[in-house]
């Protein structure tokens, strides 16, 4: 993937958003609605977590289409 994140870097001819799990990707975890973006770096919960399920991790990824608020831009997601 990081190939891939590199190619996308060198486009100028498409809109892209590259989202990056937490470290701890639960497939069964539950669905809070609640999330923080971070950037290139390990981000971490209140708790010092960096954990998020794949429900969330997808809530994140609807609303970054919507708004396209990181076009260009490499960020991540952690649960709250």
């Amino acid at each position: 993937m990081g190939k891939a994140l590199d190619e996308l870097r060198t486009r100028t001819d498409v809109k892209w958003t590259y989202i990056s799990p937490a470290g701890d990707f639960q497939a069964d975890g539950t669905r809070t609605g609640k999330y923080i973006l971070g950037g290139e770096e390990l981000t971490l919960n209140a708790k010092g977590e960096s954990i998020i399920s794949y429900a969330d991790y997808a809530v994140a990824m609807v609303d970054e289409a919507l708004n396209g608020s990181h076009i260009q831009q490499r960020i991540s997601v952690v649960a709250e």
